[in-house]
């Protein structure tokens, strides 16, 4: 007992005995307690058990029980990226690991640099096929083993790729439509396709471009890529509706017709008359609309519960909505017999509630909308809907100037707000029935000091069994996240706001639980707490600095201002600042963004990242800097 009481006073000591493994960072602040299983088991120094001690707050005082990393000496060499066995299709690959001791650390034999507490992080060309990798230090070896995989090649021989055939899956398109089908298959050959009884001829494309992932803009390394692959392609249509099934696919020879390869789509295709199409109504609490048939397109405003659109195609489980979008069936309910929508409205009204602005649209049916945000202006478009509208009641309001509406198109209305301010604070939007309730919510009011009456989520990334990023000696992000989140939270409470958490301990949260407390709590605003890593492609050693993620405009000048602030405050590196589709950007009812404050996998910046008086200094940055926003936005 007493020798661990010393150790609270001995800084950046580490004791062992045989019950287990202990380790103290500096400054006397002990935290986080645990057998040490394996070189990932990294917490130390549980708060309860420091309590039995006798040891009580005068020591872990007021910064509460918070984890931290055990530094590099408690542990022996320690590789915490790529697993063993790790597969990838970049050209490069880093390791990253800590090397405790004054033992230089070799990879391959190569010398590597390392931080003052022994992490390195240093990248390597990676060949296609297997690469290994051997880190020694001292008598301890440890070998990872990468492969790159290959990328696709042209295919050869007299061969069809089945992969390639279009349709993949069920397809439906409209009569007249045009209709594109697609095979790779070796240059030089002819290939066409049978079609109810007819023959379509498909032709070599002059070049094929493909786009990297979105993430590579993380590494700026998303220009376009030439591929080899140059597909065949042939396109027609049909002027009536028929169910085609699968297509048949033939190749030949060039100049001869020796059929050397057959085979047929996976999908099957169907043609439909625009005069007899489904009418489905959104069933879950919001539809993700998307601009194309996969994960893979982008967001359109989600389509609220209720909605009846109809179905003018569909690609697999997508279906291709009207107005344009595309919605998983699995989220819709078919209305047998139903006739396409075609609402009407009239008079409409506002009215001021708590905190907010109530607009109501009685229309007959409820149809698809789209919000779009401008710095002065909010602009809600109704699909399906023409107006009867001669009188609308409005009266003064602390937030809207002026309503105007226009029928852009004879299925079409758009109601454009004019506001008073360029800052929004959030919006909901729902149906009751058949009408549509629109919320914008009123700027908050600050008092002449502190952040009193203002309410504020913080939300500590990742938690329980989903780790986040890991540090060079393993110490997960999902730790950090909540340690900074906890000083924030004391921070800000310190200056009277009224702060809620997703999460105050390590547990399982998912990202629905998370974007559904700031749709119930409703907050003034909302910030996801993270630390940043990279993808293999990218420069661990030097890539560092903050980051902010927004997605909703009212959130933009949130996240600029918040992060020209901290990399000034801190005089940190910037990492920069993304408009960026996250589940965590995504609610609406209040100015969310996400905050990437520096990586886990630098090896300088990891040390910044878990130093306690350097998170204490971060968390008073961000909070002044919210609260100065906030004096600058709030009337």
């Amino acid at each position: 007992m007493s020798v661990l009481r010393n150790l609270i006073l001995d800084f950046d000591t580490v004791f062992c005995e045989e019950s287990g493994r202990f380790a103290v960072r500096g400054e006397g602040y002990a935290s986080g307690y645990g057998r040490m299983q394996d070189e990932s088991d990294l917490y130390i120094l549980n708060c309860n058990f420091m309590k039995r001690l006798g040891l009580g707050w005068a020591i872990i005082g007021t910064l509460g029980c918070m984890t931290h990393p055990v530094y590099a000496q408690a542990n022996g060499l320690f590789i915490a990226y790529p697993p063993d066995g790790h597969q990838t299709t970049s050209e490069q690959i880093f390791i990253i690991g800590s090397g405790p001791g004054a033992a230089a650390v070799l990879i391959n034999g190569e010398m590597v640099d390392q931080s003052p507490d022994g992490h390195f992080a240093p990248s390597f060309p990676l060949r296609v096929g297997a690469n290994q990798f051997v880190i020694q230090q001292g008598g301890q070896s440890r070998t990872v083993t990468v492969t790159r995989q290959a990328p696709p090649q042209l295919p050869t021989g007299d061969r069809l790729v089945p992969s390639s055939l279009v349709p993949q899956q069920n397809l439906t398109r409209l009569v007249d439509e045009q209709i594109c089908l697609s095979a790779i298959a070796p240059a030089d050959r002819q290939v066409s396709a049978r079609v109810a009884g007819r023959i379509v001829n498909l032709a070599p494309q002059p070049s094929n471009t493909e786009l990297p992932p979105n993430s590579a803009i993380l590494t700026d390394q998303n220009e376009p890529i030439t591929s080899p692959i140059l597909p065949y392609k042939g396109c027609f249509t049909s002027n009536e509706p028929i169910d085609i099934g699968v297509i048949d696919y033939e190749l030949t020879r060039t100049n001869t017709s020796d059929i050397r390869d057959r085979q047929t789509s996976s999908g099957q295709l169907r043609v439909i008359s625009p005069h007899s199409l489904d009418v489905v109504e959104v069933t879950a609490r919001e539809g993700v609309a998307r601009t194309g048939p996969s994960t893979n397109y982008s967001r359109l405003t989600p389509l609220p519960q209720g909605t009846r659109v109809v179905v003018s195609g569909q690609e697999g489980e997508w279906l291709r909505l009207s107005y344009g979008a595309w919605i998983k069936a699995s989220e819709t309910q078919p209305i047998p017999g139903a006739v396409p929508p075609q609402a009407t409205i009239r008079s409409l009204s506002g009215r001021q509630i708590e905190g907010a602005t109530e607009i109501r649209f009685p229309l007959t049916e409820p149809v698809p909308i789209a919000v779009e945000q401008g710095d002065r202006t909010f602009k809600l478009t109704l699909y399906h809907v023409v107006a009867q509208t001669d009188t609308i009641w409005l009266d003064d309001d602390p937030l809207i100037r002026r309503l105007d509406w226009q029928q852009t198109t004879p299925t079409q209305l758009d109601y454009t707000f004019a506001l008073k301010t360029d800052q929004q604070w959030g919006y909901t939007v729902r149906y009751e029935g058949s009408t549509l309730v629109l919320v914008l919510r009123h700027p908050p009011q600050l008092p002449a000091e502190g952040l009193r009456g203002i309410n504020i989520l913080l939300d500590p990334g990742h938690g329980g069994a989903e780790l986040g990023a890991r540090g060079p000696n393993g110490y997960p992000e999902k730790a950090v996240n909540l340690d900074i989140s906890n000083y924030l939270r004391q921070e800000l409470e310190q200056r009277g706001a009224t702060v809620y958490m997703t999460r105050t301990s390590d547990v399982d949260l998912g990202l629905r639980d998370r974007m559904d407390d700031i749709a119930r709590i409703q907050p003034h605003l909302a910030f996801s707490v993270h630390y940043n890593a990279l993808p293999d492609s990218g420069d661990a050693i030097n890539t560092a600095g903050i980051g902010m993620f927004w997605y909703h405009p009212q959130a933009h000048d949130l996240a600029m201002s918040l992060h020209n602030h901290l990399v000034d405050r801190l005089d940190r590196p910037s990492y920069g600042v993304f408009w960026n589709n996250l589940a965590l950007t995504r609610p609406h009812a209040a100015p969310t963004i996400l905050m990437e404050l520096g990586f886990m996998i630098n090896p300088l910046e990891f040390e910044w990242v878990t130093d306690r008086r350097e998170q204490v200094k971060l968390a008073g940055a961000i909070a002044d800097g919210i609260e100065g926003w906030l004096r600058e936005k709030s009337p």
